[in-house]
């Protein structure tokens, strides 16, 4: 092909947010081929082009075909299911590619199968990016999150593309490089595992306004609206607020209380809890909400195990508590209690970030990763720029609560915080998150810990020995020997 005609960049998988990324990267005026396996896709893609256009896209029905229309050093960004179809596309594509040409894998793919490709693809002089892509199908088309890592030199290559199709935030676009190896999966990942926690405690907090407070739908849609306006404002809030004014097409009343209480998943939440375990880092309020999302799954079971226990003398407790309710004082209490919980999760998630950047020397910018966060991904929020800001204050801050503004604001709410969680207690609404948060930042702040009492056990039952507070070195007591020697003294005494 003659080399004036020869498209920029190249993107393989066409499903919803492969079409939309497509476009997004034509709009910006980058000449794009696509490809995919279903040719009906690549027909579907160049319509969407020529309508929202037109745009310079153009369709491709083969590997060989798709590769050769693209300029040298030639990068591809790839949009399949994560595992297999990832290994199938490359080992199609690479067939064709040369050295020092780039894949992109733009999928949530566990960081470790990335790995194993940059090692199989470097072999044959490619290089090789794993790229987070946060936003949903709104922002693959106006402008996503992008969390790309591996290949330096790769990244540069494309670096003027994905700053362009980026979001735009006040302080650049929402990409930067992350580092090395599988980095940026890793980042999706844990972002991901944020967002677990942020629409966890989001549920709770309707919850409890809800069946505690009494407010209606539209009370609810309002008080969110409003909440956006402040220091709550975030994606996940507004699209809450705007999820309570729908009506039901299909019937009477709202839409939200027809939807069965059954919470999907994709595995990046329980991926982000098992990497917490392994690192030993403590992530108690996405653990919940993983668990949460368990539960949910076990309908008929609750639904079974309510009507036991109602029948075993169970009362409901919301009655006498909703007559105690001053709504207005709930209301702003919730507001507090939620942002509270909301810092002390993305304090796990920048935790786990620092300990696997440490263990695999990636460097990991916690502020940068905090700035392109900001727009495009679904965990956008307006605090994010002020998490930004703590690390960039002190780059080695050991956790978001104790950042002196965000501690001066913890310290502040946390009397409406456990006036939360104790009324849902007393009502019987569970909130898991808002406990685990609560629980994490009590944990977190107490200079002793009841550990010493399991140590002692661990001693007694394992010889696992225990440290000492007044001296050093590692002792073992004969714990059982000694107390019963005590207790034959004492019966003596007596």
């Amino acid at each position: 092909m003659d080399a004036s005609t020869l498209s920029r960049i190249g993107l393989a998988g066409l499903a919803v947010m492969g079409q939309n990324l497509a476009l997004n990267i034509a709009e910006k005026g980058f000449p794009i081929s696509v490809y995919n396996r279903t040719t009906s896709k690549v027909d579907e893609t160049l319509h969407r082009a020529q309508s929202e256009g037109p745009f310079p896209l153009t369709g491709q029905y083969s590997p060989r075909d798709f590769v050769l229309s693209i300029q040298r050093p030639r990068s591809i960004i790839i949009l399949v299911k994560a595992g297999n179809p990832v290994d199938q596309t490359i080992s199609a594509l690479t067939e064709f590619m040369e050295p020092g040409d780039t894949i992109i894998d733009g999928g949530n793919e566990w960081y470790q199968n990335t790995e194993r490709r940059i090692q199989e693809v470097g072999d044959k002089g490619i290089l090789y990016l794993g790229m987070g892509v946060s936003g949903g199908e709104e922002g693959a088309r106006h402008g996503p999150s992008l969390m790309p890592g591996g290949s330096l030199e790769a990244y540069n290559n494309i670096e003027s593309v994905l700053k362009s199709v980026a979001a735009q935030v006040d302080d650049g676009p929402c990409v930067t490089y992350i580092g090395e190896g599988g980095s940026g999966n890793f980042v999706k990942m844990v972002h991901n595992g944020i967002e677990y926690g942020d629409m966890q405690l989001i549920s709770e907090a309707y919850d409890v306004l809800k069946n505690v407070g009494g407010l209606s739908n539209g009370e609810l849609a309002e008080i969110f609206g409003e909440w956006n306006r402040g220091e709550l404002e975030s994606f996940l809030i507004e699209i809450t607020s705007d999820i309570f004014k729908v009506k039901d097409d299909l019937a009477d009343g709202d839409l939200v209380d027809k939807i069965l209480d059954k919470t999907g998943m994709k595995g990046t939440g329980k991926w982000t809890v098992q990497q917490a375990a392994e690192l030993s880092v403590a992530a108690p309020t996405i653990a919940a909400s993983l668990d949460c999302r368990y539960l949910s799954g076990l309908k008929e079971e609750r639904e079974s195990a309510a009507e036991i226990l109602e029948k075993a003398g169970l009362k409901e407790e919301m009655g006498s508590v909703k007559s105690e309710i001053d709504k207005k004082r709930l209301i702003d209490d919730v507001r507090q209690a939620l942002y509270a919980s909301k810092i002390c999760s993305y304090a796990q998630g920048m935790n786990l970030l620092r300990s696997k950047s440490v263990e695999k020397g990636w460097d990991l910018n916690l502020g940068e990763l905090a700035r392109i966060w900001k727009g495009g991904c679904i965990i956008r929020a307006v605090f994010l720029d002020r998490i930004k800001k703590a690390y960039q204050r002190n780059p080695s801050l050991a956790s978001l609560v104790v950042d002196p503004e965000f501690a001066r604001e913890m310290v502040q709410r946390q009397a409406a915080w456990r006036r939360v969680v104790g009324l849902a207690i007393s009502a019987g609404i569970s909130t898991p998150g808002m406990c685990a948060s609560l629980a994490y930042f009590d944990t977190y702040r107490r200079a002793r810990l009841p550990a010493n009492l399991v140590q002692a056990q661990r001693d007694l039952f394992g010889a696992h020995t225990y440290e000492r507070t007044d001296r050093p070195g590692a002792f073992h007591t004969e714990w059982t020997k000694l107390a019963r020697k005590s207790n034959a003294g004492f019966g003596a005494f007596n």
